[in-house]
């Protein structure tokens, strides 16, 4: 869309509009393999020469502040769904007793997806009060040099991913060994096909991961 965007802006011939179109600043162009990653898991691409583009026009900036405070809502949403599931777990007993989750082991992991999940609201909602107060002008200074705003413009959108996912894995991990820990042979298999379909979407979902990574590594590469 940005690029769409640029071309409308050049058909005017708008030297203001004209002006604004920079090129990729050579402090974001030297990247290391940490903050591709970062870029890719919050923005899609292993560099910022698409969000530097975003930066050029307000359409096209909206555009990406609305599809980031998307996925910071769905965070948010997520991570009060497993709040209030540990919650419960937490603080209530077993109703019955084949499946007793108070033990050591699956009541500490709850309680850690119950911290989890708290820590993912708080920066969830402190990241989207952050993306609906910035303004385009003042995020294209400051990312102009790169360094540490860069880093902390990634990871207001990757941290409460990283607490939402970790907590949604604790509770899923107490679940497992609260079911494989039970006496009942129904509860145990019941378990089992449980933790098979979480293997098979986990590896499913990283083998996609990866093989995306891959791809828009080497069309970056090749744009080069």
């Amino acid at each position: 869309m940005a690029s769409l965007y640029s071309t409308e802006l050049y058909v005017t011939g708008d030297p203001r509009a004209l002006a604004e179109e920079r090129p990729l600043p050579e402090a974001l162009r030297r990247t290391s393999l940490l903050m591709r990653v970062l870029c890719f898991l919050a923005l899609g691409h292993p560099d910022l020469s698409d969000l530097w583009r975003s930066l050029q026009s307000e359409e096209a900036f909206e555009t990406v502040r609305s599809k980031l405070c998307s996925i910071l809502a769905s965070t948010i949403t997520t991570a009060s769904v497993i709040l209030a599931l540990s919650g419960v777990f937490v603080t209530t007993g077993s109703p019955v007793s084949y499946f007793d989750y108070t033990s050591p082991a699956p009541h500490c992991l709850l309680f850690i997806s119950l911290m989890l999940a708290m820590i993912a609201l708080l920066t969830s909602g402190s990241s989207m009060i952050r993306w609906l107060h910035t303004d385009r002008h003042w995020t294209q200074e400051q990312l102009k040099p790169g360094g540490y705003f860069v880093l902390s413009y990634l990871l207001s959108i990757v941290t409460p991913m990283f607490f939402v996912a970790w907590s949604l894995h604790c509770f899923i991990f107490a679940m497992l060994i609260t079911g494989f820990s039970s006496q009942s042979m129904i509860c145990r298999a019941v378990t089992t096909l449980w933790m098979v379909a979480y293997v098979v979407n986990i590896g499913t979902i990283l083998v996609e991961t990866m093989w995306k990574y891959a791809t828009s590594l080497n069309h970056a590469r090749y744009h080069q």
